[in-house]
């Protein structure tokens, strides 16, 4: 869920950079008086229903055992990612694991503390007319991405990387949140987009996509995930832990009632008329795809291995500054 992945058509609805309203959970301390200490969970782009579980946790009250005052916060458009995060305005993050890892790189305090998307989101998507019908079938077309940054761009190489292929062996086209656009207008032959973006707009256009994922088996590169500072982590361990626990409540209530979430979800999506539901229904869907909750139970662990090869990718590309050892990047301390 890269912060500016979320232009969704859901999204057209909301004033563009809008901050969505902070929302707070009142959370007893154990004593029953109320907390001193706060915990400010980032989302990263404006109100959406991708966000869904955090908006049913405070709705239905699941962040109230945490020892803390939980609300939530929005990023503004021109934002920077982390920058809420390392001020200490948050606490929390939801932002891509590999990006946290790139952060890291370059000195960032952040260290991941629970799952949120389990299967990576971004595949490569052609016209199902399209001669594209397998990765190596990119070899001399056009690829279309946002930008050479962010989620898309680590899941493009990835998918080169998957066909045997360079950046040379492709023309890359920049461009930017419109790939929806260039992919049906035949300006590129495939683009790279979100399951939960891209190609549900494609489907409900009847566009007939065709979807590739970009590695067979294991992406080496985590996705969305719940993240925080070691220093946060050392000096509120049992905040963090509760946090963590909420989440997974909030996604398994998500997933067992959607209609409800996105009921939820509509109260704080500025603009949000019943037009919209049909797209938010199947971006919600996508998304608990992605979370994968199984018998109505969703693990907040994260996949050690994925992140051991997240980090071997990311050096062997040189797609980061400085090597990072993953178990610096993540801990499943608090999701035990």
């Amino acid at each position: 869920m890269h912060r500016r992945t979320l232009l969704t058509a859901a999204l057209a609805l909301a004033a563009a950079g809008c901050a969505g309203p902070s929302t707070t959970s009142g959370s007893p301390a154990a004593s029953g008086s109320a907390p001193t200490s706060r915990a400010v969970i980032g989302l990263s782009y404006i109100p959406n229903v991708q966000f869904a579980p955090f908006y049913v946790g405070v709705n239905d009250k699941l962040f109230d055992p945490v020892p803390a005052q939980v609300s939530l916060r929005h990023h503004g458009a021109t934002e920077g990612l982390f920058n809420a995060l390392t001020s200490g305005a948050e606490h929390f993050l939801v932002a891509a694991g590999s990006e946290a890892m790139q952060a890291r790189a370059e000195g960032v305090d952040v260290i991941a503390v629970g799952a949120y998307y389990k299967s990576f989101p971004v595949q490569v998507l052609a016209l199902d007319s399209s001669p594209v019908q397998a990765l190596a079938d990119l070899k001399g077309r056009r690829l279309g991405v946002p930008g050479r940054y962010g989620e898309s761009w680590l899941a493009a190489q990835v998918a080169l990387n998957t066909a045997g292929l360079t950046e040379a062996d492709v023309t890359i086209v920049e461009v930017g949140y419109t790939q929806v656009a260039a992919l049906t207008t035949k300006k590129v032959d495939a683009v790279v987009g979100f399951t939960t973006n891209e190609l549900v707009q494609l489907q409900l256009a009847g566009a007939n996509p065709r979807a590739l994922p970009v590695a067979a088996g294991t992406v080496p590169l985590v996705s969305t995930c719940l993240l925080t500072t070691t220093a946060y982590a050392k000096k509120n361990p049992e905040v963090v832990r509760q946090v963590v626990q909420a989440v997974a409540s909030a996604i398994e209530a998500t997933a067992a009632d959607q209609p409800k979430a996105i009921d939820i979800a509509a109260t704080q999506i500025p603009g949000w008329t019943a037009a919209a539901r049909p797209n938010a229904e199947a971006v919600l869907q996508a998304s608990i795809d992605l979370m994968d909750v199984h018998d109505g139970t969703f693990g907040p662990a994260l996949d050690a291995t994925q992140w051991a090869q997240m980090a071997e990718f990311l050096q062997s590309g040189k797609l980061i500054k400085t090597p990072v050892t993953a178990t610096d990047a993540f801990t499943n301390t608090f999701a035990m």
